[in-house]
C-alpha cells in the first residue's frame, strides 16, 4: 500500500465584502471578529494576549437553519448592521456580543459591560442619548478592527520545492568561481536563524499576501528560531486527548487591522494554534484552545 501524501495546506487571504455576507447566518470562512455558536467554528481574541476558542455544533440544532444560506442579498442587504437579534436579544453597540445592561437615561442603548458603556459614553452616546431615538446599528467608534471574509485557496504543493530550487541557483551563480575556502567560510556562518526564516520567506514567497495557513496535523512554518515550542510545552485538551497543530495565523493580518490608529499595537511573527486531535465533543458551548505565539526576533528583522 502507498504512503499517505503529505496533507494540502489551505491559504487564507482577507478580502472586503458586503455587510451581509459577513453576518452569522452566511457562515462566513473563518471571521476575523466574534461569530455567535457557528458550526465547527474557531474564534481568536485579540487582548493583553491572545485567546482561542473552539466551538462545534451538529447540522441540525436551535441557531441555524438546516438547509444553506442563499447567495443572494437579503432584501435588507443595503441597510446597517442591527443590533438586536431577531429574538429581541439585544447586543452591545461597542463589540457586539450579548448586551444584559442598558442606558439607565434612555433605554434604547445595549451594553455587555460597565466598561463598554463608559467608552460609548464617552465616543458617541453622549451626544445622542436625547434624542427621541437612538441609531441601532453600530456606532464607528473608530478602535474596533475591520472585518474582512476570508477567501480559502489551496497551496500548490510543488510551490516551495520550485522556489527553493530557484534560491539554490541564485546562490550558486552569485558564487561564481569561489574559492572552496570562501565558500566553507560562508557554510559555517550561516545560522539555524537563517536557514529557518529562509524558509520561512521561500514557502511564502509565491502567496505573500496569505493571512492564514491551514493544515490540520502537518507542521507550521516558524520565522525564527527562536521560541520554536516542543511537544511538552503544548497542553493536552481537558478531554485528556493531546492537541495538534491545526492552523497559523501571518503576520501580513496586522497590514489588515490597523492597530496603530488606536496609538497602540499589536504584533507577531507566527500564531499557531493547537486544537483537540480528537475533536471531542462540546455540546454547544465553547471551549479554550492554544495559542502560541512567536515574535520576530532582532536577528530575523536583519536578514
Amino acid at each position: 500500500m502507498a504512503a499517505a501524501g503529505p496533507a494540502s495546506v489551505e491559504l487564507g487571504f482577507a478580502e472586503e465584502a458586503p455587510a451581509w455576507r459577513l453576518r452569522s447566518e452566511q457562515f462566513p470562512s473563518k471571521r476575523l471578529r466574534w461569530l455567535n455558536c457557528c458550526s465547527g467554528s474557531l474564534k481568536m481574541f485579540i487582548l493583553s494576549s491572545f485567546l482561542v476558542f473552539r466551538n462545534q455544533l451538529p447540522r441540525k440544532n436551535e441557531f441555524y437553519s438546516f438547509e444553506p444560506p442563499s447567495e443572494n442579498p437579503p432584501p435588507e442587504a443595503g441597510e446597517p448592521v442591527r443590533l438586536q437579534l431577531k429574538s429581541g436579544t439585544h447586543l452591545c453597540r461597542v463589540c457586539g456580543c450579548l448586551a444584559p445592561k442598558t442606558c439607565s437615561r434612555c433605554h434604547q442603548a445595549h451594553y455587555c459591560s460597565k466598561e463598554h458603556q463608559t467608552l460609548d459614553w464617552r465616543l458617541v452616546h453622549k451626544q445622542t442619548c436625547t434624542q427621541d431615538q437612538v441609531d441601532h446599528a453600530i456606532p464607528d467608534h473608530n478602535f474596533l478592527f475591520p472585518e474582512f471574509e476570508i477567501v480559502i485557496e489551496t497551496e500548490d504543493e510543488t510551490v516551495s520545492e520550485v522556489v527553493e530550487k530557484e534560491d539554490d541557483s541564485e546562490i550558486i551563480e552569485s558564487m561564481g568561481e569561489a574559492p572552496e575556502e570562501e565558500l566553507d567560510s560562508m557554510a559555517k556562518h550561516e545560522t539555524r536563524e537563517d536557514s529557518i526564516f529562509q524558509k520561512f520567506k521561500t514557502q511564502i514567497a509565491h502567496e505573500p499576501e496569505q493571512i492564514l495557513r491551514y493544515g490540520r496535523g502537518i507542521e507550521p512554518i516558524w520565522i525564527s528560531g527562536e521560541n520554536i515550542p516542543q511537544e511538552k510545552d503544548i497542553p493536552d485538551c481537558p478531554c485528556g486527548a493531546k492537541r495538534i497543530f491545526e492552523f497559523q495565523v501571518m503576520p501580513q493580518l496586522l497590514n489588515h487591522l490597523k492597530a496603530d490608529r488606536l496609538g497602540r499595537s499589536v504584533d507577531w511573527g507566527v500564531l499557531a494554534i493547537f486544537t483537540c486531535a480528537e475533536s471531542c465533543s462540546l455540546g454547544s458551548g465553547y471551549t479554550q484552545e492554544f495559542v502560541w505565539k512567536q515574535d520576530v526576533t532582532d536577528n530575523t528583522l536583519k536578514l
